[in-house]
């Protein structure tokens, strides 16, 4: 089998797919600037001859995937196959593999290091320092940016995945104590307390948003649940922006409601106006979608890529032509 893969593969990888089906064609995007669009992939899936495809952003459609029904299936290196049409696949037999938990490490490090910064005053404290303020014995940033420190704090997560447990078994011997609200969750660690959504944000120091999009969770965190948050609590989002109904967060935070907010996702990317008032706040690290940007996130949805694959196919085709008639043929690759 000829695999295109377009998504960014470290050399041990694509040799572990040649050994696994025989040809990799590899025609990563970032050479290119950016994400195959829809035209661009379909030619690219012409001349390859390619039979299965790995991608991480690439448009896609349900144009390519029909033009393509021969394909045995489409990888996808992200949280997410949003950039798939899922459907389609479905429709036509071709399963769908996505690597959710590839960023939780890079996302999980990304808490706790901007929490601890939110919590020390750190940003204002350099900017201070880069001012020139530090007079001759002055002991005014002792006053001035003495701050909390994580320990002791409670954390509410609203939704309890992979990145909200990694969270959760990194911060839990600082020690905090750790709550979630995530009605999918059978079973956790005893440790851990399940609540609902409004105990989450009336009793935490920290609430954490780990939410997908769906439509349920669209505008799900709105000013009821932000008003009910202490004043002197941190409201985290790394996960989606749609979830959160920014002219809420933005009234909490103008009106110093809360002590502050760690966002890495905007409803407009690039941000637009009203997005910029919530960046701008004094209150709030706001830094741009970088939470999962690690060099090691790529080998990370390598790896998981690849050990779906081999234990997909490592059970032979049979299997694929017998789900082919399921409803549902995404699979979820848990770490």
């Amino acid at each position: 089998m000829r695999i295109l893969i377009t998504a960014p593969y470290n050399e041990k990888g694509v040799r572990e797919i040649e050994q696994l089906f025989g040809e990799v064609v590899y025609r990563p995007w970032k050479p290119h600037g950016r994400a195959y669009y829809e035209d661009e992939l379909i030619a690219l899936l012409e001349e390859s001859a390619a039979e299965a495809l790995i991608t991480e952003h690439d448009h896609v459609t349900a144009k390519v995937i029909t033009s393509f029904p021969q394909l045995q299936f489409i990888g996808v290196c992200r949280g997410t196959p949003s950039n798939v049409a899922v459907s389609k696949a479905t429709e036509l037999g071709i399963p769908v593999f996505f690597t959710p938990a590839r960023n939780a490490q890079a996302v999980a490090e990304m808490f706790i290091s901007t929490v601890i910064m939110l919590l020390r005053n750190t940003i204002p404290g350099i900017n201070w320092l880069k001012g020139r303020n530090w007079q001759e014995g002055a002991h005014d940033s002792y006053l001035y940016f003495k701050g909390g420190e994580l320990a002791g704090k409670t954390i509410g997560m609203v939704g309890f995945g992979a990145i909200g447990q990694l969270i959760a078994g990194m911060v839990r011997n600082y020690p905090c104590e750790i709550r979630f609200y995530d009605p999918y969750v059978r079973e956790h660690d005893p440790a851990y307390q399940q609540c609902s959504v409004e105990e989450i944000f009336s009793e935490c120091d920290i609430v954490s948003v780990h939410l997908p999009v769906t439509p349920e969770t669209t505008g799900m965190i709105n000013s009821r649940l932000l008003k009910k948050m202490k004043k002197d609590a941190i409201f985290v989002n790394t996960a989606r922006a749609a979830v959160v109904k920014r002219e809420d967060l933005l009234e909490v935070l103008e009106t110093n409601a809360i002590r502050g907010a760690i966002l890495d996702v905007f409803d407009h990317e690039p941000p637009d106006e009203v997005d910029y008032r919530i960046i701008d706040q004094p209150h709030v690290i706001a830094t741009p979608h970088i939470a999962g940007a690690t060099f090691e996130v790529e080998d990370h949805h390598v790896e998981i890529m690849n050990r779906a694959l081999k234990q997909w196919f490592g059970q032979g085709d049979k299997k694929v032509r017998e789900l082919a008639n399921r409803e549902i043929l995404t699979m979820q690759v848990n770490d």
